[in-house]
């Protein structure tokens, strides 16, 4: 069995900061795709909410998915 270290400080330090990149490269392209056409901007703008948020959902059920294969809380059942 794979057993999964914690990461290190550094990574995750590392990894926030590519979480802000990518943050405001999608800001940058939406304000530009809104210099072109405000309403294509608003709708890629809740597109890509709409994506944001799911990925942020599908981060924190796998954070909460113990070593051992089963679930630690909640999630559905069989």
């Amino acid at each position: 069995m794979v057993k999964k270290e914690p990461a290190e400080p550094e990574a995750r330090r590392g990894g926030r900061w590519l979480l802000v990149l990518e943050v405001m490269f999608v800001l940058v392209a939406v304000a530009g795709l809104a210099l072109w056409s405000v309403p294509g901007a608003l709708l890629a703008g809740g597109v890509l909410g709409v994506l944001a948020c799911e990925r942020a959902s599908a981060d924190r059920r796998a954070a909460r998915v113990r070593p051992g294969g089963g679930e630690a809380v909640g999630g559905e059942g069989p």
